[in-house]
């Protein structure tokens, strides 16, 4: 996969010297991830962008303001979300995060059997279980990746119906419970193929670097609250 840009000249990519801005005093010592492929990094090389997946990135630039910072990564490609909560949940509060981004659902929604209410259980049990033991979570609303060109045309209608169901659900109990959430699925570039792999489940390089980008202007909102709507993303 190639692209006319790099991760340098992308205009939804961070700019030199943002991160440190945004992440400037942040909070977090100890980061946890969990969650499915997305968690665990699976994006697809895009040139002019370093093959640094969206998690890493993250926990980088959190160390770079915090050289301190404990990482744990525990995500798994394949797991549904009861299986994340199943064999996740345990061994990231044994870890003690004051920070976990939780991811999944995925798996679900690309069967046509999806239940967006189980899913929307097994989400909430984990972020109420890191929340009551003193961290904040990150919450996501994925990419709609029923525009991935590799996802055949018979099954994108119902594929993004059922993707845009888990993003407006997670969005939901991210109201509701207040965690960090990035909202990815309405992104304008959600249906740009090259943010998406040959494997029409995953993005590219480049999707994680942008997921990257907005997921730490989020962390900044958080740490740095802003009172104009106008300065909101």
């Amino acid at each position: 996969m190639t692209s006319t840009l790099t991760e340098a000249t992308d205009p939804w990519c961070l700019r030199e010297g943002e991160s440190a801005d945004l992440l400037r005093g942040h909070p977090w010592r100890r980061f946890a991830v969990l969650g499915d492929s997305v968690a665990e990094g699976l994006c697809e090389p895009v040139d002019g962008y370093p093959d640094v997946q969206w998690a890493d990135r993250i926990a980088a630039e959190l160390r770079a303001a915090a050289p301190e910072l404990a990482y744990l990564n525990l995500g798994l490609r394949g797991l549904r979300a009861h299986e994340v909560r199943a064999t996740q949940l345990g061994p990231a509060l044994e870890f003690r995060p004051d920070l976990a981004l939780v991811v999944c659902g995925g798996n679900d929604a690309f069967r046509p059997a999806y239940d967006a209410d189980a899913v929307d259980a097994e989400l909430a049990a984990m972020v109420e279980a890191l929340q009551a033991a003193g961290a904040d979570v990150i919450t996501v609303g994925m990419f709609d990746v029923s525009h991935s060109p590799a996802v055949p045309e018979v099954h994108r209608a119902n594929l993004g119906t059922r993707m845009r169901r888990l993003a407006a659900h997670t969005r939901a109990l991210a109201e509701r419970l207040g965690t960090i959430h990035v909202h990815l699925t309405d992104h304008p570039l959600t249906a740009d193929p090259s943010i998406y792999s040959s494997d029409g489940r995953h993005g590219s390089a480049r999707s994680d670097a942008i997921a990257a980008a907005e997921t730490l202007r989020r962390l900044s909102h958080h740490v740095h609250p802003r009172t104009s709507p106008a300065q909101q993303r």
